[in-house]
């Protein structure tokens, strides 16, 4: 999910991240900084397991924002949820409007792990916000600040903020797609135990505290799963995550947005 030259990675050091992100969602165990993801303040004390947990529903809530993205191998319906990521949100939804992503790729994919879009260069290297430096409190130039939350996770399905580091999100963004069961090694003090009970289901835990979770898909994880599944080209310097085929996004519609 780490994105690339552009964001003050050489391709090297960052073929390397990407090397390590797609090891590490092969292991099962306690997500790094999970404990430490809460909505509120330290101070606060929470009952996590009595936390709304809106990426457990299908149901798309007032509150709620629907799109859907029309691609090549077919359709995928995403909820986003502007109440715990309002940034994410904003910038993909106004991207969205724009037609941003219209014409763009999945540049980066991986069975059993995820898949990556959002780049309009196509190769990992592009995409800002739609800040960009704009807003100093928000943006720095190298992209805007993660937006954490104990109430969404890296499940399987779950739309999340690709970046190159600490608060340096631009446009890109990933699905992920592992159907694995990744609950061993999760504390029921650290995630709730819903959550533990759905990543039985598949999901990448060791991502959570790391990228902005913004998004759940409600439809066409088949879809998801063809896209991950697609034949990549080889390559000898790194992980072999560049499809031979691309999908394209043909256009992002809106079909609800939140109120």
């Amino acid at each position: 999910m780490k994105r690339t030259n552009k964001f003050a990675l050489t391709a090297l050091t960052a073929l390397t991240l990407f090397s390590l992100a797609a090891c590490g969602s092969k292991e099962n165990g306690k997500s790094e900084g999970s404990s430490s993801t809460t909505t509120t303040s330290s101070k606060d004390k929470v009952d996590i397991n009595k936390l709304d947990l809106p990426q457990l529903s299908t149901k798309v809530a007032q509150n709620e924002d629907l799109v859907e993205l029309e691609t090549t191998a077919g359709n995928i319906q995403i909820k986003l949820f502007p109440k715990q990521a309002p940034l994410a949100v904003e910038n993909f939804m106004t991207h969205a409007k724009e037609g941003y992503y219209n014409g763009t790729i999945f540049h980066r994919v991986i069975k059993d792990f995820m898949i990556q879009g959002g780049d309009p260069k196509g190769n990992g290297t592009g995409g800002e916000s739609i800040w960009n430096g704009k807003d100093k409190k928000i943006d720095s130039g190298n992209g805007f600040k993660n937006e954490v939350s104990n109430q969404l996770y890296n499940l399987n399905g779950a739309l999340s903020m690709a970046n190159a580091g600490q608060d340096t999100n631009g446009s890109q963004f990933f699905i992920n797609s592992n159907t694995e069961d990744k609950s061993d090694g999760l504390l029921i003090d650290d995630v709730p135990k819903k959550i533990i009970e759905a990543y039985k289901k598949g999901g990448n835990p060791n991502l959570d505290g790391s990228y902005t979770v913004f998004g759940q898909v409600v439809s066409g994880m088949d879809v998801v799963e063809k896209i991950a599944s697609a034949p990549v080209k080889p390559s000898t310097s790194g992980e072999s995550s560049t499809p031979e085929t691309p999908v394209k996004i043909n256009t992002i519609k809106i079909l609800q947005e939140a109120k």
